[in-house]
């Protein structure tokens, strides 16, 4: 509810005009109408730290708003974002936690918050992380998410998939097919079935699955996570997971 400080002025200039404040305004004369901007227009210029108030109520609202909308999101799509067999499942499987990243090869912050993945992977041992290809920065970009999902495929542990990926977000350069492969080469991946699993349908539907559940809860850059019952856009650092992964796991930011 607006605040009665917020609602002064123009309560009292309905009562000057002799208007029940439920009265549209279609009923104010001409130059009732100009009364009520004047007082309203005074009002706000000799108190202007009410527009701060108004400000801050509305971005409350909105991310309550927003907040409510990732929620219902997470708990339509809760099965693919979080136990799809196209992500990539690393960490404890059966953790308490799970921790999904959205990802895309090219992106700089990316690469500084994979390092901030491996440290919780290794300080929280019921964590569940799942990596899901989300190429949108280029067409290599999309050249190194279709090698990473052959990967997976020939891979479905993780363990050769982890390695791959660190050397293909770690590496310098852009990322494209061609890096891509050599990655997953030094990783001791078949590049041969690479190549032939690179044809398959199941390439594509990974990346579309991705794409369709970041529109459905509104992630529009990289990296973006899902963390418990909250979507999270942007690489926030390690504190800041590490506050998220608690709310998920006791309801606030250290158990």
């Amino acid at each position: 509810m607006p605040s009665f400080r917020l609602l002064a002025p123009v309560l009292f200039a309905l009562a000057l005009c002799g208007t029940p404040p439920a009265a549209s305004a279609q009923s104010f004369s001409d130059g009732q109408r100009g009364d009520i901007e004047t007082i309203v227009k005074n009002y706000l210029l000799a108190h202007p730290e009410v527009l701060e108030e108004a400000m801050a109520e509305l971005s409350k609202r909105q991310a309550a708003a927003e907040t409510e909308k990732h929620e219902a999101s997470i708990a339509t799509n809760a099965e693919t974002i979080f136990n799809s067999p196209r992500g990539v499942m690393l960490g404890n499987k059966d953790g308490d936690v799970t921790f999904v990243e959205f990802f895309d090869y090219n992106c700089g912050y990316c690469k500084r918050a994979m390092a901030d993945m491996l440290d919780l992977m290794k300080s929280d041992p019921k964590l569940k992380v799942v990596l899901k290809e989300f190429p949108v920065l280029s067409q290599g970009s999309v050249e190194a998410a279709q090698v990473a999902v052959a990967v997976r495929m020939q891979d479905p542990g993780g363990k050769k998939y982890l390695d791959f990926h660190q050397k293909l977000l770690g590496g310098r350069g852009p990322a494209d097919k061609a890096r891509a492969m050599a990655a997953a080469k030094e990783a001791g991946l078949d590049t041969g079935r690479i190549e032939k699993d690179l044809a398959s349908p199941e390439v594509r539907a990974t990346i579309a699955e991705n794409f369709k559940l970041a529109e459905e809860m509104g992630m529009n850059g990289t990296p973006s996570y899902v963390i418990g019952k909250q979507v999270v856009i942007g690489a926030i650092g390690l504190d800041g997971l590490k506050e998220k992964i608690g709310f998920a796991r006791c309801g606030k930011a250290t158990c």
